[in-house]
């Protein structure tokens, strides 16, 4: 007989959960890297072309202590938004982005503290989301009242999450590579 002990064990290995799906996000530290950037800088926007992803672009806008808004998307006249990027106008390349991308190809994250997603929000504080495409999920724990099963909800997480960590490095990289503004 197979003690219940060993079955909850076994139970908990095989059943994926919020605490290891938040222990796997990689966003977290790399948020800190580009808040810092943003910070020694003195400016609350970036942008740059997508260079893991041809045609796309990547921009956000940084609200010290309170959130950091993301968009990665493709544009329908790219030569615009090389102007802008060469004027370092990355505010209008970030609006350009959010309400003029090509439809479809756009993920937007919504990241409150500026912290990194996470798969659920501590204690009262309002959840990260993710849109992509046509579909929006917000990360308040609740894959129930959204009718999703807790791996889908999980799935959809972890994506955001490595959409959101490339994202980052990119815009990263495009700091550091382009010295002092």
């Amino acid at each position: 007989m197979v003690s219940r002990a060993l079955v909850a064990v076994i139970a908990l290995a095989l059943v994926p959960t919020l605490a290891r799906a938040q222990e796997s996000a990689k966003s977290p530290e790399l948020v800190k890297q580009l808040t810092q950037l943003l910070e020694q800088k003195k400016i609350e926007a970036v942008a740059s072309p997508d260079a893991q992803n041809p045609g796309s672009f990547l921009a956000a806008l940084y609200f010290p202590g309170t959130q950091l808004i993301l968009v990665s998307a493709k544009y329908s006249s790219p030569p615009l938004l090389t102007e802008l990027l060469a004027r370092k106008d990355y505010k209008a390349v970030y609006a350009e982005l959010v309400s003029a991308s090509v439809p479809g190809s756009k993920v937007f994250i919504s990241d409150i503290y500026a912290d990194g997603l996470f798969v659920k929000p501590s204690g009262s504080n309002p959840p990260d989301s993710v849109e992509n495409g046509n579909t929006q999920t917000s990360f308040d724990g609740a894959w129930k009242k959204a009718k999703l099963s807790e791996a889908d909800y999980l799935k959809i997480f972890s994506d955001a999450d490595a959409v959101y960590t490339r994202a980052l490095q990119g815009l990263i990289n495009h700091l550091k590579a382009s010295g002092t503004l």
